[in-house]
């Protein structure tokens, strides 16, 4: 049911993700009229989610059995996002330490230019952690991990 990937979701974007042969994530999609903000523009948290989504993956270019959880996630908008029209967004990591990845990612216009840029920072995860996280009997305060260099402990 993820609004961004599941199939079984009617007002998701059921969107399939695939890895390119220089090791990035991309992927294919439209956007209809249900996920506008302004008319004829795509909602730019719904451009936030895709993004996320799609650098959270891009570990698994390097380990299929991991996914990537947020820690902190910048965007910048750069152009408005159409609606109705085949969208393109890849995905990459930048740099991989431990258990913390730096990834970038962006959603192309039609024509090819950037419209949205995402740069963010997630934490190595096994499937089996994130539902067992997720399950009954869950710290409901979540993990705490220190991100390497940082002086607070930050909770996912």
């Amino acid at each position: 049911m993820c609004f961004i990937c599941g199939i079984k979701n009617p007002a998701g974007l059921q969107i399939r993700f695939y890895e390119t042969e220089n090791n990035e994530v991309a992927c294919r999609f439209i956007a209809r009229d249900e996920h506008q903000s302004y008319p004829g523009r795509l909602h730019g948290g719904i451009c936030a989610s895709i993004l996320d989504e799609l650098i959270g993956r891009s570990i698994q270019t390097l380990e299929p059995d991991s996914w990537g959880v947020t820690c902190d996630l910048d965007i910048k908008y750069k152009k408005p996002v159409p609606l109705n029209v085949e969208l393109t967004a890849k995905g990459r990591i930048k740099s991989f330490r431990h258990r913390l990845l730096e990834a970038e990612g962006e959603i192309y216009l039609p024509d090819g230019t950037p419209a949205v840029i995402a740069t963010g920072r997630y934490m190595k995860m096994t499937i089996d952690k994130i539902l067992k996280d997720c399950g009954e009997g869950a710290d409901k305060e979540g993990e705490m991990f220190v991100i390497e260099g940082e002086d607070d402990p930050e909770y996912i």
